[in-house]
C-alpha cells in the first residue's frame, strides 16, 4: 500500500488543514482531500465523515464540496473529513464502488477514527454514492446524509441494510424529479420504522445553498445528533 500526502492549505478553507492524499487500492489509484482538525494529534481519536462530491465526482468537484460544505465546520468541531475523487472517472454508485470496503479499511489504518465508524454523506451524485455505499457496508457507518441524495437501487436487502443508521435527506423545493423520488423513499423508510429526517429546502433547486457556508452547520448538527443516539447498535 503506497500513500502520498502533500500539504495544501487554501485560504477559502479558513484554518482547516486540507491534505492531498493518494492511496492504491488493489491496483486502483484513488485521490482524495482530507480535512484534519487544526491541532490534529495522530494519537487521538476523532469523529469522521466520508463525503462524496457531486457531478462527475472528479477532483474539481471534490474541491467544490470541501469548500462549500465541509472545511470550515470540520475545523470548528474537530472532525476528520475524507472526500475521494471517482477512480478513473467511474462514479461511486457505479463501478467506482469497487474500491470499497478496502478504502474504508485503509482510512481506519491511516487515521484514528472514534469507535471505528464514519458518518457518510454526499451532494447529488455524491448523495446517491453515500446511500449506495452505506447500504453495501452499513457496519462502517453511524449516519447517512444526502443533500440531495437517496438510495438509487432500492432492493429489499439494500433497504434493510439501512435499518440501524440515522438517515438524513435534504432536497430543494424546486428540484423536480429528485423531490418526488426522495419524498417517496423517505415515506417508505418511515413506514419501516427507520429514523429519517427529511427536509425540503424552501426556495432551493438542485444545488442547495442553504447547506453551504454557515448553513453547513446544519449538516454537522444532524451528524452529531445521530452520533448521540439516533444511530442504533
Amino acid at each position: 500500500m503506497r500513500t502520498t500526502v502533500i500539504f495544501l492549505l487554501a485560504a477559502s478553507c479558513a484554518l482547516a488543514k486540507v491534505y492531498d492524499k493518494s492511496v492504491d487500492i488493489g491496483g486502483v489509484p484513488v485521490h482524495c482531500k482530507v480535512i484534519l482538525p487544526k491541532d490534529y494529534d495522530a494519537g487521538k481519536a476523532y469523529p469522521a465523515v466520508l463525503a462524496f462530491p457531486p457531478g462527475s465526482q472528479a477532483m474539481d468537484m471534490v474541491l467544490v464540496t470541501v469548500q462549500r460544505n465541509w472545511a470550515a465546520e470540520a475545523e470548528k468541531r474537530g472532525y476528520i473529513v475524507i472526500v475521494p475523487a471517482a477512480p478513473g472517472g467511474e462514479l461511486f454508485f457505479e463501478h467506482g464502488a469497487r474500491i470499497f470496503p478496502q478504502f474504508i479499511e485503509q482510512m481506519l489504518k491511516d487515521y484514528k477514527i472514534k469507535d471505528g465508524k464514519f458518518h457518510i454523506a454526499g451532494m447529488s451524485n455524491g448523495g446517491l454514492s453515500a446511500f449506495h455505499i452505506a447500504a453495501a457496508y452499513p457496519q462502517y457507518f453511524w449516519t447517512v446524509t444526502g443533500f440531495p441524495g437517496y438510495l438509487p437501487d432500492a432492493k429489499p436487502q439494500s433497504v434493510a441494510a439501512l435499518a440501524k443508521l440515522c438517515i438524513n435527506m435534504h432536497v430543494g423545493e424546486l428540484d423536480s424529479g429528485w423531490l418526488e423520488a426522495m419524498q417517496e423513499q423517505a415515506r417508505q423508510f418511515r413506514a419501516k420504522g427507520y429514523s429519517v429526517a427529511f427536509t425540503v429546502e424552501k426556495g432551493q433547486s438542485h444545488v442547495i445553498g442553504t447547506l453551504a457556508g454557515d448553513g453547513a452547520a446544519r449538516l454537522f448538527d444532524e451528524i452529531e445528533k445521530g452520533r448521540q443516539g439516533c444511530a442504533k447498535e
